[in-house]
């Protein structure tokens, strides 16, 4: 594994246990020699977790819309800003350049992204770990939602269980390093950009 995209609140939140998280993030990867991947933000958890890599000498690329670079959301100061023509293309490069995809405490976007990410996973589409920080049992209710998809025949169990479920972020450091995906939903070739 060589780089890891975070998906994270472009605001802080109201409990100062996701800023420190994302900034345990940001410098755990930048530790690990992984390269954090993720939305290109200055702003929020997003900002935070690549300010704390980028302090512990780590690798940081991000991926933003030109619209919202020109709104100045975007961090100046990454070892890498690419900028794109649209959200899907976005997700698209981020999906491309990250070896796992890993969870902190967002938004409706960052609800989005990781869900798309899961949804390849699961159909077969990429076999690269999925996962949460639970941070302040802010995925508990996610948890139990997904729990629930299973328990009323939406979701095979291997597909929730395929989930890595962490309570801070050296846990699902190492789950990702032990990562084996389930056998895929159908038998697809790997994903090809669309967009």
């Amino acid at each position: 594994m060589k780089s890891i995209c975070i998906y994270c609140g472009s605001a802080a939140g109201n409990n100062p246990a996701f800023l420190e998280a994302a900034t345990q993030t940001g410098t755990l990867i930048a530790r690990a020699g992984l390269t954090l991947v993720y939305g290109g933000g200055r702003v929020g958890l997003m900002g935070a977790a690549a300010d704390a890599a980028l302090a512990a000498g780590g690798k940081v690329v991000g991926v933003m819309p030109a619209d919202l670079v020109s709104q100045e959301i975007g961090h100046t100061e990454l070892t890498e800003l690419r900028v794109v023509n649209s959200m899907h293309e976005r997700k698209w490069a981020m999906a491309e350049l990250a070896d796992g995809f890993l969870c902190l405490p967002g938004g409706a976007g960052t609800f989005e992204e990781i869900f798309e990410q899961w949804t390849w996973a699961l159909l077969g589409f990429h076999a690269k770990p999925c996962g949460f920080v639970n941070v302040a049992g802010y995925y508990a209710p996610l948890r139990a939602a997904i729990d629930n998809m299973v328990a009323n025949g939406f979701l095979k169990p291997e597909y929730g269980e395929m989930l890595i479920w962490a309570e801070d972020i050296e846990e699902a450091l190492a789950r990702f390093e032990a990562y084996v995906p389930p056998t895929p939903k159908w038998n697809v070739s790997p994903v090809e950009q669309r967009y």
